[in-house]
């Protein structure tokens, strides 16, 4: 019984190649070529030297990820200092009427002491309290700040690592993001960003590495773009640092 069930297996087997080789030969025809049977050569591998090479100066890479944050219904300030970062957001909490502020536990954050700033706001800290369920109180986060790991002017996109005391919620459930980008993390390239992940090797990769592009967009019903929908209807790239 058992061979006669493993001729049945190599018959349905054979059956099948014969299938694949007709179905790839027919396709080969209708293209008007010889059928491919070795993978193609690749001599090149990854970015081409000019484009490793390619850099902008910092006010270039400035100005190209604001056109791009921008574009895509993001909001853009640049600021010289993190008291002008803590002024900016106590000014909008104050225009947004928030209530409730969740931030990552990072050290440039305590330094803002929103905590001491934001009157009539709770401000929570994540991650620092065992008792809270941290993904429901981002949820309800009239804001969440975080600070960026990477930036990238070409794409204009945000990078923001998941640790223990940055949680993804952090930058993912609360209704408006504020995105803090020293200058000095704002990269010219993508490239330049993902190399550091190759660099640390597997075993120093991150739980998640978010690239975040603006705020969140979905047109998957009926091409109807609507904001808001699965993350922040409202970004605010914050970048900050000496000219």
């Amino acid at each position: 019984m058992a061979d006669t069930h493993k001729e049945w297996l190599e018959k349905l087997e054979a059956e099948s190649r014969v299938k694949q080789e007709h179905f790839m030969n027919d396709i080969a025809a209708k293209l008007r070529h010889p059928r491919m049977t070795h993978k193609p050569q690749h001599p090149f591998r990854g970015a081409p030297d000019f484009w490793k090479a390619f850099e902008w100066t910092e006010e270039e890479r400035t100005q190209a990820f604001s056109d791009n944050f921008l574009s895509v219904g993001g909001h853009v300030a640049r600021l010289q200092t993190m008291d002008e970062v803590k002024s900016f957001i106590v000014q909008k909490a104050g225009e947004m009427s928030a209530k409730y502020v969740v931030r990552q536990n990072e050290p440039e954050l305590d330094a803002l002491d929103l905590e001491g700033s934001l009157t009539d706001v709770q401000v929570s800290v994540w991650n620092t309290d065992a008792e809270q369920y941290w993904r429901a109180r981002a949820a309800e986060a009239d804001f969440g700040i975080v600070i960026a790991d990477h930036a990238v002017a070409y794409t204009g996109s945000v990078t923001v690592l998941s640790a223990s005391n940055k949680g993804r919620s952090v930058s993912l459930l609360p209704t408006v993001l504020f995105i803090i980008i020293p200058i000095e993390r704002l990269k010219t390239r993508l490239g330049e960003v993902l190399e550091t992940f190759d660099d640390a090797g597997r075993e120093q990769l991150p739980a998640g590495i978010h690239f975040i592009s603006g705020p969140s967009r979905s047109s998957d019903i009926e091409n109807d773009l609507t904001i808001g929908v699965h993350g922040p209807g409202i970004v605010y790239a914050l970048i900050v640092g000496q000219h």
